[in-house]
C-alpha cells in the first residue's frame, strides 16, 4: 500500500524492464519486498514496445523456472519452447527441425559421442582443459588424470592422437558447412521458373550434412572410447561411411 506518483512508477518499471530485471521487481519504497502485479504494470506503462519486452521477460522467466521446459538450441535462433518429456537424446524441433540433445548442454545432437565426451573442453588459445558442465579444471578433479611429468612419452603420444582426431573432426565440420551452403544454392536454383525439379539433389545434400555430422562426432567417440575390443569395428564402420560420404 505504499504510494508513488505515476510518472515515477512508469520510469521505474520501464527501467527495470529494459534492464531485464522486471521478474524480481519490487516496490520502490526501501525494504518493501512486495511485487507489482502484471495488471498493475500494464496499467502504468503505456509504451507498447516496453510492454512487449515485459511479456517476453515473463515468458522467458517462466520457461527457465520450469524444469520440464526448454528453448530450442538452434544457434541460428529459434523461439520454439519444447517439452523435455520424451525428447531425451537427439530430438528435432517441430518448428526449425534443429536436432538437439536435452541430456546435456551441448547445442546439438552429437551421436555417436556420449554426453560425457562432450563435457571435456580444451581452450584453443591456452590449451586449458575444463569440464563444460561445472567449468572446473579437467585435471585432477575429473577422470583421465595422470602424472604427465612421469609419463612424457605417453603425453606425447596422446597429444599426437588428439591432433589426428581433432583434424579429422574439424574437416568433417567444415565439409558439413559446405554441404549446407550447397543445399542453399541448389534451393535458390530450384525456385527458378521453368527449372527442372532438383528435389533429389536437395535430398542428397541433406544426407551429406547428416553423414558429415555423424563422422565428426565419431571422431570424438573414438578418441575418448575405452572399449578397445569394439574400436576395430567402429573404425571399420566409420571408414566405410567416410568412403561413401566422399563419393556422395
Amino acid at each position: 500500500m505504499h504510494y508513488c506518483c505515476k510518472p515515477c512508477w512508469n520510469e521505474y518499471l520501464t527501467t527495470r524492464i529494459e534492464q531485464n530485471m522486471v521478474v524480481n521487481c519490487t516496490c520502490p519504497i526501501s525494504e518493501c519486498r512486495a511485487q507489482p502485479t502484471a495488471a498493475f504494470i500494464s496499467a502504468i506503462v503505456s509504451s507498447e514496445e516496453i510492454i512487449a519486452k515485459y511479456e517476453k521477460a515473463l515468458l522467458r522467466g517462466y520457461v527457465e523456472c520450469c524444469s520440464n521446459l526448454t528453448w530450442c538450441t538452434n544457434p541460428q535462433g529459434c523461439d520454439q519452447i519444447l517439452l523435455k518429456d520424451g525428447l531425451g537424446y537427439g530430438a528435432a524441433c517441430s518448428k526449425c527441425s534443429w536436432i538437439s540433445c536435452f541430456n546435456c548442454n551441448f547445442p546439438e545432437a552429437h551421436y555417436p559421442a556420449s554426453c560425457s565426451h562432450m563435457s571435456h573442453m580444451t581452450c584453443a588459445k591456452c590449451n586449458h582443459g575444463f569440464c563444460w558442465r561445472c567449468l572446473k579444471p579437467w585435471r585432477p578433479t575429473h577422470k583421465d588424470y595422470y602424472n604427465c611429468s612421469a609419463l612424457v612419452s605417453k603425453a606425447a603420444w596422446q597429444e599426437k592422437r588428439f591432433q589426428d582426431y581433432n583434424k579429422r573432426c574439424t574437416f568433417h565440420h567444415q565439409a558439413r558447412e559446405f554441404a549446407m551452403n550447397l543445399r542453399n544454392r541448389v534451393s535458390s536454383i530450384n525456385e527458378t521458373p521453368k527449372m527442372r525439379t532438383l528435389t533429389f539433389v536437395l535430398e542428397a545434400c541433406k544426407v551429406l550434412e547428416e553423414a558429415r555430422k555423424v563422422l565428426a562426432y565419431s571422431c570424438v567417440y573414438s578418441y575418448y572410447s575405452q572399449d578397445m575390443d569394439s574400436m576395430d569395428i567402429v573404425e571399420q564402420q566409420t571408414e566405410s561411411l567416410e568412403l561413401h560420404t566422399n563419393a556422395l
